[in-house]
């Protein structure tokens, strides 16, 4: 049974989700090794194209100093049409299509009158080419909607000088009718016909000059519209661009691979910080190493070595006295948990007492005899333990009994405790979920076997969290000088009832500070 956690769980908790990451790094570096090589390849084999670059000057009829490029924008969208494309290819001869023409130039404003169009092709001269076509296009398509609107202005203007014209010689026609009356009605009649006719007339001259001035604009607009820097190749650095490929590449692997283990960490739930770890499992770290391999870290394999052997040392201190047994019991850590158990067996039979390892892991070559092993030591196959020729075969003496198993799924839970009334866990950082770290430790419980310490493998070494249980005297390393027999000749029931009944607060101190709480970083 797991004791409850003594911190408020956080809605986002940023320590977990970095220690997630850090800890799957085998996931998101490969993912950055594979966009930087994405993007090396994208460099090699599709380099970048010839860009060809040309600066027009459009005028317009409605320019303002306060436009704010609107009109400008208007030019860029037709540029960029099919129409105008299609043109160009036909004006150089090419047989592309002018859909997929469109996407390979561009035009950006450089100010509400100034236009840069660039063109890409598979030579430089094709660049040219499509950079003076699409300029020479556009700049006629600019003329023909610039005289186009003038005319229609002009026809404009005309019509409505022929409407005004039209009711001129409407009123002149009643005028000459009424020229011989002379009856008071009929003069009235005439001046407000004499009135009309000034409107009309007046009207008639203003759409006249109008008309006159409408298209006067228009040479100047087409003529101010031009080239203005001729078409030129722009320089290109291979090296600069497949690096900016290179770089691009590189930055997609690590967000898509920092976010994949982000995902991962939030959905998967494996522990790696030592606070969770001990929440989960109910018992304390006592210990932590790093086994594992690392190419910058081949030169600290010596290192490695010398922290599991400190680690047995103090296990084997911690159970030594009377002959009992102690199960070393591993979750994800097979080769380090058989490792620590042979260092502690070597410990426990240095003072003569005889040792025998059980062999109960899965795979039974992890813990295969060496030839340097002390005489003392035996190790036995977990399938012939408990043998009836121990601990009373003629001539041999009560010994010490260190058991090796698993807790992994398919653990046969209910054949543990014949390893050990008492374990200690080795057990891999996120290498399991939290529901089956509850599950171990429920199991455990139930079946009479007091988890004395949790030594903790591959850790975060960021990991500034504490990984101790201090209400967990009962089990704790720094418990076990102070109580008064030895765990290992005491019932099943009292492990699991009766020491825990018990007050920690009311235990002697330990006799020595030599099973005090060990951390190896």
């Amino acid at each position: 049974m797991t004791s409850a956690r003594t911190y408020a769980e956080p809605l986002v908790d940023l320590q977990r989700l970095i220690a997630g990451i850090r800890w799957r790094k085998r996931l998101w570096l490969p993912m950055v090794a594979l966009g930087l090589l994405a993007g090396i390849a994208v460099a090699v084999v599709a380099p970048p194209q010839p860009t060809a670059s040309v600066k027009v000057l459009v005028l317009h009829e409605d320019d303002q100093p306060n436009d704010g490029g609107a009109l400008i924008a208007t030019d860029i969208a037709l540029l960029q049409t099919v129409r105008i494309a299609g043109q160009a290819l036909d004006k150089v001869g090419a047989t592309d299509k002018p859909d997929d023409f469109v996407e390979d130039y561009r035009g950006a404003p450089l100010s509400n009158n100034v236009m840069e169009i660039t063109v890409e092709a598979g030579t430089g001269e094709q660049a040219l080419a499509r950079a003076d076509a699409l300029s020479s296009v556009f700049i006629a398509d600019h003329a023909r909607r610039v005289r186009a609107s003038s005319q229609a202005a002009v026809r404009e203007i005309q019509d409505r000088q022929r409407r005004a014209e039209q009711q001129l010689n409407t009123v002149n026609q009643q005028i000459a009718a009424l020229s011989d009356a002379t009856d008071p009605a009929s003069t009235t009649r005439q001046s407000s016909l004499f009135s009309r006719k000034g409107t009309l007339e007046a009207k008639v001259q203003e759409l006249i000059a109008q008309a006159e001035t409408a298209g006067a604009g228009t040479g100047r607009i087409i003529a101010g519209t031009k080239v203005v820097d001729a078409p030129r190749l722009l320089p290109q650095s291979p090296l600069v661009a497949g690096g900016i490929m290179v770089l691009v590449g590189l930055g997609l692997g690590l967000v898509l691979g920092l976010g994949l283990a982000a995902v991962a960490t939030v959905v998967q739930d494996r522990p790696v910080l030592r606070r969770e770890i001990t929440a989960h499992l109910g018992a304390s770290v006592i210990a932590q190493l790093s086994p594992r391999r690392r190419l910058p870290r081949l030169f600290r394999r010596s290192s490695r070595d010398q922290d599991r052997r400190r680690v047995a040392a103090t296990l084997a201190r911690t159970v030594s006295g009377p002959p009992g047994r102690i199960a070393v019991l591993e979750l994800g850590a097979e080769e380090a948990a058989a490792a620590l158990a042979k260092d502690i067996a070597a410990d426990l039979a240095a003072d003569g007492t005889p040792v025998v390892l059980i062999n109960d892991l899965a795979d039974r070559s992890a813990l295969e005899p060496a030839d340097d092993d002390p005489d003392l030591v035996r190790v036995t196959d977990g399938a012939d333990w408990p043998s009836h020729e121990w601990p009373h075969a003629p001539g041999d003496a009560p010994g010490h009994v260190v058991g090796v198993g698993s807790v992994r799924p398919g653990t046969a839970w209910t054949d543990l405790p014949r390893l050990g009334s008492e374990a200690v866990l080795v057990v891999r950082a996120g290498w399991a979920p939290a529901e089956w770290l509850h599950t171990v430790a429920r199991q455990l419980a139930d079946a009479g076997i007091a988890v004395i310490g949790v030594v903790l493998i591959d850790p975060d070494p960021r990991d500034r969290t504490d990984g101790t249980l201090w209400d967990a005297l009962h089990t704790a390393l720094r418990g076990r000088r102070g109580a008064t027999a030895p765990v290992e000749h005491r019932a099943a029931s009292d492990i699991t009832t009766g020491i825990r009944a018990q007050d920690p607060g009311a235990l002697p101190a330990p006799a020595s500070t030599a099973s005090a709480h060990q951390e190896v970083t």
